[in-house]
């Protein structure tokens, strides 16, 4: 989900759909004309520009099947679509995260797409990213925009460090990446800032490259938490950074994203890791003359790895015209409007003919950077266990947070990770 969601959206919601005047599960029909309602997340300019202008085109060329926009908001969406769920008033089309669709997979809200997609849709996006969307053998979503975590870098700082610098072929290593942290520390800089004011899907994901997996599901379909060496090699670096090398600043840990730009700008950070949206708040905050980079994030033994967690299009169950409403989802990912809505978003698409489009192998603002670590881009650990959101909440951001801070130790941390963690996993499996 977007870590960059803006509040102000949230009241948009609220008036959107007292505007659109939701009831009645889903879209309606009259006068021979069927209505279907389109939940977007936008909240970029570009992005609503997107978003708005497919559904006026959709509309132009679909007289008999009009759609109407509702604008939503990323701060509330969870709670939002429940109570629409609940008091049946539910958008047809609706635009989420695949890690928040889980609970409303298994509720039996959204529709089992499998026997509604089209055979071009299915084929032009990867299977890893179906993963995503798809719970106890359904497919619960259409996953369609992506984003690798990347460092953004102070340009002038690196070439003067004369370190190397990593490329999509070659990374550094996680012990290479704490190496270079260091050599980039100086009178008033930190080799890095981590923004970690929400730690667990940063940690978890990013660790896929090290081999962690950390959620382990059995044969008979339960899923258990086990903390190996893998899973403490992301966790590790970040606390030595630190706590021992202090080639990373403290006080970022309690930040979000954005917050952590004005001292990348400023000098004081070297390096930030950042979701590859956040391209777009560099372009527009960086003050004149700031020259940046966009790095690969460090790999381990099972290479460039990522977890995501795409943003998705899925279809109310209580919809009365799915079929429709996935005819209009094929429209807006038609492979040049699955482009136009990245570009929106400064992130990647999901669809194999849009991600080779040429405009997005530019070495311009990284674009380049960013299609070539598609290719590593898997499934969140997490994804698909019932009972991970009070896990991560309860459990696991506070564990990491003290561990980031130097209060705990690594035993600890797997301690309150596993032994606590698996407590709570039970309640939602019994």
């Amino acid at each position: 989900m977007r870590a960059v969601a803006r509040t102000a959206a949230a009241a948009a919601t609220a008036l959107a759909l007292l505007l659109t005047g939701c009831g009645g599960g889903g879209g309606g029909q009259t006068d021979g004309r069927i209505t279907l309602r389109f939940q977007s997340l936008a909240w970029q300019k570009e992005s609503v520009d997107a978003n708005k202008q497919l559904v006026k085109e959709w509309n132009a060329s679909h007289p008999d099947v009009r759609v109407q926009y509702v604008q939503g908001s990323w701060d509330s969406v969870h709670d939002q679509l429940l109570t629409s769920f609940e008091g049946d008033e539910a958008p047809d089309v609706i635009h989420d995260a695949s890690d928040d669709l889980a609970d409303f997979a298994y509720g039996g809200y959204l529709a089992d797409l499998r026997t509604l997609l089209p055979g071009r849709l299915t084929a032009d996006i990867p299977r890893q990213s179906w993963r995503t969307s798809t719970f106890d053998g359904g497919v619960y979503g259409v996953p369609f925009l992506q984003e690798p975590r990347v460092l953004i870098a102070n340009t002038k700082i690196l070439k003067a460090s004369g370190v190397r610098v990593p490329t999509p072929e070659k990374p550094w290593s996680w012990p290479e990446f704490g190496r270079v942290t260091k050599k980039l520390t100086g009178k008033g800089r930190y080799g890095v800032a981590w923004p970690l004011k929400e730690p667990v899907s940063v940690t978890l994901n990013l660790g896929l490259s090290a081999g962690g997996e950390l959620f382990h599901r059995g044969a008979d379909g339960k899923v258990t938490l086990a903390m190996d060496d893998g899973d403490l090699v992301v966790p590790r670096t970040i606390h030595e950074q630190v706590n021992t090398d202090h080639s990373a600043a403290r006080t970022a840990l309690g930040m979000g994203g954005g917050d952590a730009l004005p001292g990348l700008f400023g000098g004081k950070y070297a390096m930030v890791p950042l979701g590859f949206s956040y391209r777009q708040q560099v372009v527009e905050q960086a003050p004149e003359g700031f020259e940046w980079t966009v790095l690969p994030a460090p790999a381990g033994s099972a290479g460039p790895a990522q977890g995501v967690s795409p943003q998705t299009l899925s279809v109310a169950e209580d919809s009365p015209h799915k079929k429709e409403a996935v005819e209009f989802i094929d429209f807006l990912l038609r492979p040049a409007n699955m482009v136009r809505l990245a570009k929106g978003d400064w992130m990647l698409p999901t669809g194999k003919e849009a991600l080779a489009d040429p405009s997005l192998h530019t070495p311009d603002r990284g674009w380049a950077t960013g299609v070539a670590l598609a290719g590593g881009l898997r499934s969140a650990p997490a994804q698909s266990v019932r009972g991970y959101p009070e896990w991560k909440d309860k459990v696991a951001t506070p564990a990491y947070q003290e561990y980031y801070s130097g209060a705990i130790d690594a035993a600890e941390l797997r301690k309150r990770l596993v032994e606590d963690g698996n407590r709570v996993l039970a309640r939602y499996q019994r």
